[in-house]
């Protein structure tokens, strides 16, 4: 029985096999995500999990290389935003909503939480440790 870090056993799998440039998205409970994207649901209710609980956990078993959020939350929810970009710690990319979406289609996983704020979605890119 796993004692410390991701105790969910799909994600924690997920977060295993990212290789590098690989991505996971995690998504506030209204991101819409395209079929044939693997989805992870760790929605309870409204407001649990959070994106910045989920992201605090992931951070600690995944190296992020890049990170991608929407303009929306920074224009929208600046302390959230910021908050954001303070736990990631690496470059982080501004894109429209509507490209953060597109980019859905490329990623590995998509981790649906109970946040519910408006565009707090992250998208982490898997760096390669050597």
């Amino acid at each position: 029985m796993k004692r410390s870090g991701i105790l969910h056993g799909e994600l924690s799998k997920v977060v295993a096999e990212l290789g590098h440039g690989q991505s996971i998205v995690l998504a506030d409970y209204g991101l819409p995500i395209p079929s044939g994207v693997r989805v992870i649901d760790l929605a309870i209710k409204v407001g649990m999990p959070t994106v910045l609980d989920v992201l605090e956990i992931l951070l600690t078993e995944m190296y992020v290389e890049t990170a991608v959020l929407a303009l929306p939350l920074q224009e929208l929810h600046p302390q959230l935003c910021a908050e954001l970009c303070h736990q990631i710690a690496v470059p982080v990319t501004f894109v429209s909503h509507e490209e953060f979406k597109n980019l859905l289609s490329f990623t590995n996983t998509v981790v649906r939480t109970g946040e519910w704020t408006s565009y707090a979605n992250v998208l982490l890119r898997s760096g390669v440790l050597f």
